[in-house]
């Protein structure tokens, strides 16, 4: 619940209890006791409550459990606060007290105002106390003794001069002791208002609160000292109702409102009420009159706070000069020991003061550098600008400068520097630009060193991927990068090691150099690739690659022996290249296709090489998983016998559904599934597919055996048999069924290897087909070698060649005649027209297959297909 609506409702009430007084509505004493305790003690507890509250607190920023617990009020100002709120209570039960001891409450008299002098010193010195602790008032507990000592000397001598001005006065000791704390109280409050360090507002409205409290305590103490009901009693009862409102809100601010104090602690204070009490006391002595005891003691006790005042003053000088002293130790050891030069410049840009440590880093003496223009020891390069930039400091404020600058040494060297450059005319003990100069020629060079290192191949010597790539930037949009890679090299560190492979390297480095054009650029891209960035036209391009490769083609003498290597090139012109990057990726499909073109190729790049190799990089990345993912798929062709006219088997051929490429064939993605080893997993996801269809269509009663391909892999597998084998058991498909073709690709070098698969799958009584015969290099007379049971000869066998006249009838003749003889069954395929059907039946072919009969389709559509050619 917020307190804010309290202080100003009892202030109200508090003025209206006094109202009644007056008017006589009720006792006047009583209402101003009434009236007075009822204002102390509501704003005493909203002063205390705070500080209670902390005390209360476990531990200052911790809960019960030891966690960190926000604070809405910081014990500074509370402890203030505090101290105010015990004042405020003191004088409240002093004046309480004071109507409680008169004899019939409707007088005043001696004893109330003993008893108000009493509370008069009590809250006095809870006042000074409160105000003292307040956040800002003072930095430290010297700086609040000396605030208590400058408010007691300014209050007492003021004391003094009144006192010696104002003769025929009472010497009663009760209205010297109230002047006395009254003064003093009043001083030391406008003193440490106005040289609040922060918070000054919060500390002003403390201070005139306390004033206000003290002034209406004292007021009321002298009134008693009468009898009767004096008329001012109601006013001095004001006072101390509204005082301790200014008090409260003034702890509210405290610590929390603006930092808005000024430094006032150089005005003097002192001089004013001293002098004045300076020349009162000699006016008194000239006019022939002697002091009482009262001013003699007032006297005495403005000596003795002078007296310690000063002696806090010398003690604060004496530390604060070993402060510096200390601090001038350090700076000086800090410049001394510093690698940076530091330089001071007027207006005029000319040395005023340098360093030390000049001499000791740069040889530069103070003749050499002082009331000489900075810019005079800079490189005649870099002068001009050094000039600008520190001449646009001098304009306007800006932030500390960074200058790299060439500067001359006592030696007559150039050294590379940078220099931060602060504008520090603005503070009076500098008054000039500071410029801290730091050598930085050995990180330069080691700078340097680093970038040739990160453009530098460290084995060759040779420009590195990171140069050729800025190179070929700045050749754009002419000329062309050729890309070059070492044929055999990879077996050259197989066979004699790593050292003879960097030797081997080192010396096709040193022809590369040899073979270029100066203004050519040779590079190592990474293990045996290299390249070259040209500024040449296309024929001058071409005639380098050429000597470029018949260079790198020679023989590599080693101490071990000699070494053979062959090369090829890809070729990529810049323009048109979208930049450096896209220029070697030309270049680098344009070295993929002369890879394949064989040792010794050139090729250039085109945009269809692009697009038929970025898709060949789509089907490798995209094949991984492809079984996985179900993309996969058979169709199928049948297979007829062209005596009888029916279906007798189909030819299972794979798909590949590609998410956007679209249906592949498996002529397409074979050779990649094989080079990236995964033929072996996709002919056993066929093996098994085509199994299960054979079961399916035996269970329909459908007696047809099919065909199903067999990649090189899977032929060179050793368990070959092991696998279809498997296969045929888990569908339940007889082995009479199954036919296992392979192309002549897929037996390639190792006939005797291939021999010796197909006879193992056959002794599980699989059939076996060689497929594509006529395609390859396979003679007639090793079709007796070849354990297989069918041959399905390629329709460039039967159908008439381009450019030459006459049938081609007796070449399928030749091959029947063969089959017959030794047990193996001819298929015809690509059968296209009728034309070509009536040559294969002349011949004496058993089996046809092509479009003459159907396309390959899926199982359904091929079902339907039998329905119509039972």
């Amino acid at each position: 619940m917020s307190v804010e609506p309290v202080p100003p409702l009892t202030a109200a009430l508090s003025c209206a209890v006094l109202c009644a007084g007056v008017a006589g509505v009720a006792s006047p004493l009583v209402a101003v006791g009434v009236a007075v305790g009822l204002a102390t003690v509501v704003h005493a507890a909203l002063l205390v409550s705070p500080a209670l509250a902390i005390h209360r607190e476990p531990a200052p920023g911790l809960d019960q459990q030891g966690g960190a617990r926000p604070q809405d009020h910081s014990f500074g100002p509370c402890r203030g606060a505090g101290f105010l709120g015990l004042a405020v209570l003191a004088a409240g039960t002093a004046v309480v007290a004071a109507v409680a001891v008169v004899a019939d409450g409707q007088a005043t008299g001696p004893a109330g105002a003993r008893v108000l002098t009493g509370g008069l010193l009590a809250a006095t010195a809870l006042f000074v106390l409160g105000l003292l602790l307040l956040p800002g008032a003072a930095p430290g507990p010297l700086a609040r003794l000396r605030r208590l000592l400058d408010g007691l000397g300014v209050g007492v001598s003021l004391l003094f001069t009144v006192w010696l001005l104002t003769p025929g006065h009472g010497t009663g000791a009760l209205p010297a002791t109230v002047a006395l704390l009254l003064a003093a109280g009043l001083s030391i409050a406008v003193v440490t208002g106005l040289r609040a360090v922060r918070y000054r507002r919060a500390s002003l409205a403390c201070s005139g609160g306390a004033m206000l409290s003290m002034l209406g305590l004292a007021g009321m103490a002298l009134a008693f000292l009468g009898n009767g009901q004096p008329a001012g009693l109601p006013v001095a009862a004001g006072a101390m109702v509204f005082g301790p409102v200014l008090s409260w809100t003034g702890a509210r601010w405290a610590g929390t409102g603006p930092d808005d104090a000024d430094d006032s602690s150089g005005y003097p204070i002192l001089a004013v009420p001293v002098g004045a009490a300076l020349l009162t006391a000699g006016y008194h002595l000239l006019r022939g009159r002697s002091f009482d005891d009262v001013s003699i003691g007032l006297g005495f006790v403005v000596v003795v706070a002078l007296a310690a005042r000063e002696a806090f003053a010398v003690a604060d000088i004496r530390r604060y000069a070993r402060r510096v002293a200390v601090q001038g130790a350090h700076f000086r050891s800090l410049v001394s020991g510093s690698s940076d030069v530091a330089m001071m410049l007027d207006a005029d840009l000319v040395v005023r003061w340098q360093s030390p440590v000049a001499a000791r880093q740069l040889g530069l003496s103070d003749q050499d550098v002082v009331d000489r223009p900075f810019v005079a020891l800079v490189h005649p390069d870099d002068a001009d600008a050094v000039r600008e930039r520190l001449v646009a400091i001098l304009a306007g404020p800006q932030r500390p400068a960074l200058i790299a600058a060439r500067l001359r040494d006592g030696f007559g060297r150039w050294r590379d520097t940078e220099s931060t450059v602060d504008d520090q005319r603005s503070v009076p003990e500098v008054g000039a630009l500071v410029v801290h100069v730091r050598d930085v020629g050995e990180r330069r060079e080691l700078e340097r060193s680093l970038d040739r290192m990160a453009r530098t191949d460290q084995l060759t010597g040779l420009a590195n991927r990171h140069q050729l790539t800025g190179t070929v930037a700045a050749l754009l949009p002419g000329g062309a990068v050729l890309v070059i890679d070492l044929d055999g090299f990879t077996a050259v560190n197989d066979l004699h090691g790593q050292e003879v492979g960097d030797a081997v390297l080192v010396e096709a480095a040193r022809r590369l150099r040899t073979g270029v054009d100066p203004a050519d650029l040779p590079a190592r891209l990474g293990a045996d690739e290299f390249a070259v960035a040209t500024q040449g036209p296309p024929v001058r391009t071409f005639a380098l690659a050429s000597r470029l490769l018949t260079m790198l083609s020679e023989p590599y003498p080693l101490p071990d022996g000699t070494v053979h290597l062959t090369a090829c090139v890809g070729i990529a012109e810049l323009a048109g290249a979208a930049g450096a990057g896209d220029a070697l990726s030309r270049a680098m499909l344009a070295l993929r296709r002369a890879r394949h073109g064989g040792r010794g190729s050139i090729e250039w790049y085109d945009e269809a090489l692009e697009a038929a190799l970025l898709r060949r990089m789509t089907l490798e990345q995209d094949l991984a998983g492809v079984v996985t993912r179900g993309e996969l798929d058979l169709v199928y062709q049948p297979i007829l016998d062209l005596v009888e006219g029916h279906p007798v088997g189909a030819e299972a051929l794979l798909r590949w559904r590609h998410p956007t490429l679209g249906s592949l064939s498996a002529a397409e993605f074979a050779p990649v599934a094989d080079e990236i080893g995964l033929a072996g997993e996709i002919g056993e996801w066929v093996l098994h597919r085509a199994c299960r269809q054979l079961a399916s269509w035996r269970r329909d009663r459908r007696e047809l055996w099919l065909a199903v391909h067999v990649a090189g892999a899977q032929l060179a597998a050793p368990d070959l048999g092991t696998t279809v084998g498997a296969a045929l058991d888990l569908h339940r498909v007889p082995a009479e069924r199954l036919v296992l073709a392979v192309t002549e690709e897929a037996l390639g070098g190792d006939t005797a290897q291939a021999v010796a698969r197909l006879t193992q799958v056959r002794a599980l009584g699989v059939r076996t087909a060689l497929t594509r015969f006529g395609t390859g290099s396979t003679p007639l007379a090793d079709l007796r070698r070849l354990p297989v049971d069918l041959v399905k000869v390629d329709r460039t066998l039967f159908t008439e060649p381009a450019g030459r006249r006459g049938p081609a009838t007796p070449i399928i003749e030749a091959v029947v005649e063969l089959g017959h003889r030794i047990g193996v069954d001819i298929i015809a395929g690509g059968l296209e027209a009728e034309a070509h059907l009536d040559v294969v039946r002349a011949a004496g072919c058993r089996f046809g297959q092509g479009y003459l009969f159907g396309r390959p389709v899926p199982p359904e559509h091929l079902e339907a297909f039998l329905e119509t050619h039972p």
